[in-house]
């Protein structure tokens, strides 16, 4: 645990993923807020009680629990909080909280034809989604009040909704302009570059979303805003924010260019760049990294640095000539 100021305090919580440990935020307004709730675990539980009663508070406590992105690690741990306790956090959390059987087949469909596109394997593309194996640490509860861009949340004056998509499509980032504080969730991470995760779009008539493009917009966006310190999702603070912005995105584009370097040598598949990127790890994490390898091409797409043609339902990538 880590003491920040009178109005903030840091609390890491342990996840079951390879992540580590997250980080919730506690902020001492007119209303008592927790910033994410960690993991649905019991070890989670017991070490933010334990958290909790060292600044003398209770989880029955809090007026209120704001989420900055529905991933399970974040979110899951808001059924630990009476009913009375208002969640907030963006419209696009909904669908992945209350998981119907409906959105289940949409995301099994989903991945299944991104897969075909891509080439990977029938028997292999089932495992894109990474989401069936999260039931456990799934929330129950679902948000009360949505956020969008601007709105300042209720009960804490001057905390204001940036939205930050890529990462998670329900991402946004809280911004206090009186000291430049931004709590982030996993839009900027210390040590770890955030993946962007494939998502299907949020109506059936809209394209899929790009998310490594949507993430480098919301990192761009940060670049407008005159940010003190950063508190980040997991790892340690943040305090030169800008320059580590610049570094990823500069980072980023090298990773871009070495897949077009792959591409000049023979058209590919997406699955077969994916195999190149990450031999070691795709076949057991391939929801990431086919994640992260749409991400690139998607970059180098609207770059005009690469085509894809559309080869019987699966598509082909190759360099501009």
């Amino acid at each position: 645990m880590t003491r920040l100021d009178t109005e903030i305090k840091k609390l890491s919580i342990p996840t079951p993923y390879a992540v580590g440990d997250v980080n919730v935020y506690v902020i001492k307004g007119e209303a008592l807020t927790l910033v994410d709730a960690g993991p649905r675990t019991h070890e989670g539980k017991e070490i933010l009680e334990k958290s909790l009663r060292d600044l003398g508070l209770l989880i029955s406590d809090f007026d209120q629990i704001v989420l900055t992105h529905h991933h399970p690690d974040h979110a899951g741990g808001i059924d630990f909080f009476p009913e009375q306790a208002i969640v907030f956090g963006h419209a696009y959390n909904q669908r992945w909280l209350e998981l119907t059987e409906e959105f289940r087949a949409e995301l099994d469909q989903f991945y299944l034809n991104i897969g075909k596109e891509l080439g990977v394997p029938e028997e292999k593309a089932a495992s894109m989604n990474n989401y069936r194996g999260s039931g456990g640490y799934i929330s129950k509860r679902t948000v009360q009040s949505y956020l969008k861009e601007g709105d300042e949340i209720p009960g804490l004056f001057g905390w204001q909704v940036i939205e930050t998509p890529g990462h998670a499509q329900s991402h946004i980032s809280l911004f206090r302009e009186r000291d430049g504080v931004m709590i982030g969730g996993d839009h900027l991470l210390n040590k770890i570059s955030p993946n962007p995760i494939l998502e299907p779009p949020f109506s059936p008539d809209e394209s899929r979303p790009e998310p490594l493009n949507q993430y480098n917009n919301s990192l761009r966006k940060w670049l407008e805003v005159p940010i003190s310190l950063t508190l980040p999702g997991h790892g340690g603070d943040i305090s030169e924010t800008h320059e580590l912005i610049r570094h990823n995105l500069a980072r980023q584009h090298g990773r871009a260019m070495r897949v077009k370097q792959m591409l000049e040598e023979r058209s590919q598949t997406g699955f077969e760049i994916c195999k190149q990127l990450f031999p070691k790890v795709y076949h057991r994490e391939l929801g990431l990294t086919i994640s992260e390898t749409v991400g690139q091409l998607d970059y180098l797409e609207g770059l005009g640095e690469i085509k894809k043609e559309d080869q019987n339902g699966i598509y082909m990538y190759s360099v501009h000539s």
